[in-house]
C-alpha cells in the first residue's frame, strides 16, 4: 500500500501541468455557478435543482462542496487545497505575475485563522449566505477577490493567502491532522543527500503554501500537491496512524490559537450559527426584546430598511431582517460561543489539573482531542441543508437521524481515544480515570448542543 501511495505522490509531481489545467476548469465552473445565479431572478418555491440553475448552484456549494470538502480533509489531508481549490489556484497564479513583495508581519499574526473563520461565519448568517446567490457571491466571491489581491501584492508564485488569511485555513489544518496519509520526511535521508557531492544541483521544491519541508512533521499545513514527492529521496506519500499527529506532533505544535479555534470557533461560533434558525430560545428572546421596545416606544430597531449586504433583505420572498433580528442573531452566536467555549475550557482545564497539575501546553494538547467531534459537528450542520434540498426533490430521508447518531457516536469514540492516548502520556491509574471523566463531560456538553438541534427542539 505504501508503494502505491508513493507512486501516487510521484504521479502528482510529474503531472503538475494536468493539475493546473484541472484547476482552471474548477475555477471556470466555480465562477459560473457563483456569478450567473446572482444576476438571475430568485427562484420560486416550486423550483428544483434539475430545472433551476440557482437551486442547483445552492446544492453544489452548500449541499456537496462545503460538507464533503471538510470530509475530504479527514480522509486525504488537504488534497483539495493543492489540487482543486479555485482560490488557491488563482492566488498562486496572481503571485507569479504580481509585485512579489515580502509577507508583512501583520499577515503572519497567529490569530487570523480564528478571527477570519469567526467573522466569515457570522457575516454569512447575517446575509443568509446558504439561501441566496447574491449573498454567496458577496461572501465567496469577496474571499476570492481578496485571495487574488494578496497574490498580486505578496510573494513570488506562493500562496500567502492560503497560508495566513484564508477563512478556512485553520479548520482545514485541524481536520487534516486526522488524515491517514501524509508526506513523510526522512531527515536521515535528507542529511545524507546534503553530504553527498552532487554533480547536478538539486533544485529546491516550489512549495506554494510555504511549508518548511525538511522539518515538516505533520500534514496540517501541507497541501498534498505532490511537488515535493521523492525530493532528495527523503519525502514520500505514506500511510500513518490517524492518531499520530494529534497525539505526538501536536504535543509540540499545538498552541493557544488552535485551541481558541476548536473551543470557541468550531464548537462555539459554528454551533451558534447552526442553532439560531431552529432555536425556540432565539424566538422567545426576540419576542421578549421586541415587546420591551414597543412598550417604551423604541421602534427603530424593528425597522427593516437594512441593505441586503448587511442583513437579509428579500421582501419579495417575505424574508427580511429587522435591525433587531440582525443584532440578536449576532448576539446569539457570540453568546453561544462564549458559553460553549468557556464551559469546555473549564472542563479541559480540570482534566489537565487532576492529571498532574496545570500546564498550558498540556491544555492546548488535550483540546486537540476534540477535533473529531468538532469536525463531525460542522459536517452535520452543513449537511442539514443537503438533507433539506434532497428532501425537496422527493428523496426519502427517514434514515438521516440514525446516520447522524452513528456519525456523532463515532466522533465521540474517536475523540475519547485520542484524549486517552494524550492523557496517558502524563499519568496513569486514578488520575487518568479522573481526567478522562472530565473529558467525557466535555463530550457530553457538545453532544447536548447537537441533541437540541436534531432531536429535542
Amino acid at each position: 500500500m505504501n508503494t502505491l501511495l508513493a507512486r501516487s505522490g510521484d504521479w502528482l509531481r510529474d503531472n503538475g501541468h494536468w493539475i493546473r489545467r484541472l484547476q482552471w476548469v474548477v475555477v471556470l465552473v466555480y465562477a459560473f455557478l457563483l456569478i450567473v445565479p446572482a444576476v438571475m431572478p430568485l427562484p420560486p418555491d416550486s423550483a428544483r435543482m434539475l430545472d433551476n440553475l440557482t437551486v442547483f448552484a445552492q446544492f453544489v456549494f452548500w449541499g456537496i462542496w462545503w460538507p464533503f470538502v471538510l470530509l475530504s480533509m479527514v480522509l486525504f489531508g488537504r488534497l483539495w487545497c493543492g489540487v482543486l481549490c479555485p482560490e488557491g489556484a488563482l492566488s498562486e497564479w496572481a503571485a507569479r505575475k504580481g509585485m512579489g513583495r515580502t509577507i508583512p508581519r501583520w499577515m503572519r499574526w497567529g490569530g487570523w485563522p480564528f478571527v477570519a473563520f469567526a467573522l466569515t461565519t457570522i457575516y454569512g448568517q447575517m446575509v443568509s449566505v446558504y439561501q441566496y446567490p447574491k449573498a454567496a457571491l458577496l461572501v465567496l466571491g469577496g474571499s476570492t477577490v481578496a485571495a487574488v489581491a494578496v497574490g498580486v501584492v505578496y510573494t513570488r508564485g506562493k500562496r500567502a493567502w492560503c497560508r495566513y488569511l484564508c477563512p478556512v485555513n485553520g479548520v482545514f489544518g485541524l481536520l487534516s491532522k486526522l488524515a491517514p496519509m501524509h508526506y513523510r520526511v526522512e531527515e536521515a535521508a535528507w542529511r545524507a543527500s546534503l553530504d553527498k557531492r552532487q554533480v547536478i544541483r538539486i533544485q529546491a521544491v516550489d512549495c506554494a503554501p510555504l511549508q518548511p519541508i525538511r522539518s515538516m512533521k505533520g500534514g496540517s499545513g501541507c497541501h498534498m500537491c505532490g511537488r515535493c514527492s521523492s525530493h532528495r529521496d527523503a519525502v514520500t506519500l505514506s500511510l500513518r496512524s490517524p492518531t499520530h499527529e494529534v497525539v505526538e506532533v501536536a504535543e509540540r505544535e499545538a498552541d493557544g490559537w488552535q485551541t481558541l479555534l476548536i473551543l470557541f470557533g468550531l464548537l462555539g461560533v459554528a454551533i451558534g450559527a447552526f442553532h439560531w434558525s431552529v432555536s425556540p430560545w432565539f424566538v422567545a428572546l426576540k419576542q421578549t426584546v421586541a415587546e420591551w421596545l414597543i412598550e417604551r416606544d423604541i421602534l427603530w430597531p424593528l425597522d427593516t430598511d437594512a441593505p441586503w449586504w448587511l442583513f437579509t433583505h428579500y421582501p419579495e420572498l417575505n424574508d427580511v431582517f429587522s435591525w433587531l433580528d440582525g443584532s440578536l442573531l449576532i448576539g446569539y452566536i457570540l453568546a453561544t460561543a462564549l458559553v460553549m467555549g468557556s464551559a469546555l475550557s473549564l472542563l479541559l482545564a480540570g482534566a489537565v489539573a487532576v492529571a498532574g497539575g496545570w500546564q498550558r501546553r498540556r491544555f492546548n494538547h488535550l483540546a486537540q482531542g476534540l477535533i473529531p467531534l468538532a469536525g463531525c459537528g460542522v459536517f452535520l450542520g452543513l449537511s442539514a441543508l443537503t438533507v433539506t434540498l434532497v428532501k425537496a426533490e422527493g428523496v426519502p430521508v427517514h434514515w438521516v437521524n440514525d446516520a447522524r447518531l452513528v456519525l456523532l457516536g463515532s466522533a465521540n469514540l474517536w475523540s475519547l481515544w485520542l484524549a486517552g492516548r494524550i492523557v496517558a502520556r502524563w499519568t496513569r491509574g486514578l488520575r487518568w480515570v479522573l481526567a478522562m471523566l472530565a473529558f467525557v463531560a466535555a463530550l457530553a456538553w457538545v453532544d447536548a448542543a447537537w441533541g437540541y438541534m436534531f432531536w429535542w427542539w
